[in-house]
């Protein structure tokens, strides 16, 4: 590890991040619409337990407490998405004065606070009547998110200046309509691809949108992003394993937003299922940004063949710590990916930011009023110290946010992984800080790294 002497730029961002569905609750209060989330958590055998995200955080009701809490752990930025069937119950609707209340008062607690707003406009919730009419892979459901983000920023952009469009749109794509395993549950490989660019066409008509409405704002987009090694560098079937990897999980959607479309190589694997695209999609989709947004939480190291479906590799990680996710813990990937991107895209990008990092452990029950959980605050440590590191190799890297503020629903996992630097009693609605939130607080007030405790 560096010096933990060693202080972060002047101006760094320290903040946490959550998404509507995982924390919100109230789900059918104040014209809420129902969502691709509402439907697949109520799918038999979906989702662990058949948990649903109806009570969740109850942070509806209880965010100025939980802004409180904020302030407490001395976070500059809270990352936040906004639940679209708040704002347009069919997707489609006028704008919600109930739902663009509720982000009214959210943005203006944190302001008080002196948290900086960072909202997300798209963390997975999709209205469900779109997806009835197509979802992601039909057009139509693009021009729709302009026209909410368009209302939302609207609302809004005289007081958030940090939007970010879509979160890991990878997951909505291919967990959501290859693998079946988020909502909307399908498997079908076409139609993820053609989702993906659904996704990217819908990012890009935001862009401009937000501009209008907040001229003096910053806008990007987050990717989740997976930096891809060969299992033995020598083979050189495992190194085309890991190059057509970056291809699937990475460059094909890095390049399109870079203007450089579609990776030429995955275009030409994935043949007939590739998707189409019509004139000026490019354009749209490679809409100026001013930032980007990493999520990384771990590696995937990969060997030629074997493995379902149709991309000829298999991941064979190394022996290693892991998270209670069965992630394995491996910061030196964060500090690759930062480096990666530094010299292939920063020139197109701007800075970066951190938007997620964090990891799931079987944490103890709260002890009065503490929660020990060593291992979390050494994988923060360590991820932090690569971000440190990227920094110190010129990436410009300008914020960190911790993923997640709180316990919280976790998707198909329903409530059994908890990543929060917070512990949430989800009978009780009572939140304990863990020794890790504790500890994060400490490091942003000396905005450098310090040694676990």
């Amino acid at each position: 590890m560096t010096d933990a002497g060693a202080p972060f730029p002047d101006g760094f961002v320290w903040g946490a991040a959550t998404a509507a569905y995982q924390i919100e609750g109230a789900a059918q209060e104040d014209g809420r619409g129902i969502s691709i989330w509402d439907t697949f958590s109520r799918t038999p055998g979906k989702v662990i337990n058949g948990d649903t995200g109806d009570v969740a955080c109850d942070h509806y009701h209880r965010y100025p407490d939980d802004v409180a809490l904020m302030r407490e752990l001395n976070l500059g930025a809270y990352r936040f998405s906004i639940a679209w069937p708040r704002i347009q119950p069919t997707g489609r609707t006028a704008g919600s004065e109930r739902g663009l209340a509720f982000y009214d008062r959210l943005v203006d607690t944190l302001l008080e606070a002196g948290i900086e707003p960072w909202a997300t406009l798209y963390h997975w919730d999709l209205p469900q009547p779109l997806e009835d009419d197509g979802g992601w892979p039909a057009r139509d459901t693009g021009d729709a998110f302009a026209t909410y983000a368009d209302l939302v920023s609207r609302r809004l952009g005289d007081r958030v200046k940090h939007w970010i469009t879509l979160n890991e749109p990878w997951c909505s794509a291919f967990l959501g309509y290859h693998l079946g395993i988020h909502a909307p549950g399908k498997t079908d490989l076409r139609e993820a691809l053609q989702a993906s660019h659904g996704l990217l066409r819908a990012h890009g008509l935001a862009v401009p949108a937000i501009r209008a409405n907040c001229p003096d704002g910053q806008v990007g987009i987050t990717l989740n992003l997976t930096p891809a090694y060969p299992v033995d560098p020598e083979r050189e079937g495992d190194r085309a394993a890991a190059h057509r990897f970056d291809g699937y999980f990475n460059r094909w959607f890095l390049d399109p937003i870079a203007g450089r479309d579609y990776p030429a190589d995955m275009v030409e694997h994935y043949g007939e299922d590739a998707p189409t695209v019509l004139p000026g999609d490019r354009d749209a989709i490679a809409a100026p940004l001013d930032f980007l947004g990493v999520n990384y939480y771990a590696p995937a190291f990969l060997a030629e063949g074997g493995g379902d479906g149709p991309l000829g590799f298999r991941q064979q990680d190394p022996p290693g710590e892991r998270t209670a996710m069965d992630w394995l813990v491996w910061p030196d990937g964060l500090h690759d990916l930062l480096r990666r991107l530094g010299r292939d895209y920063g020139g197109t990008f701007g800075p970066f930011y951190v938007t997620e990092n964090g990891a799931a452990y079987d944490d103890p029950a709260p002890e009065g009023d503490r929660v020990p959980d060593p291992d979390r605050i050494r994988y923060l440590a360590g991820h932090l110290d690569a971000c440190q590191r990227a920094i110190a190799g010129g990436v410009d890297l300008r914020g960190y946010f911790a993923w997640s503020l709180l316990d919280n629903y976790e998707w198909a996992f329903g409530y059994t992984k908890r990543f929060g630097i917070v512990h949430t009693d989800y009978e009780t609605q009572r939140r304990t800080p863990k020794d890790s939130a504790r500890w994060y607080a400490r490091v942003a007030a000396a905005n450098r790294v310090l040694p676990p405790e």
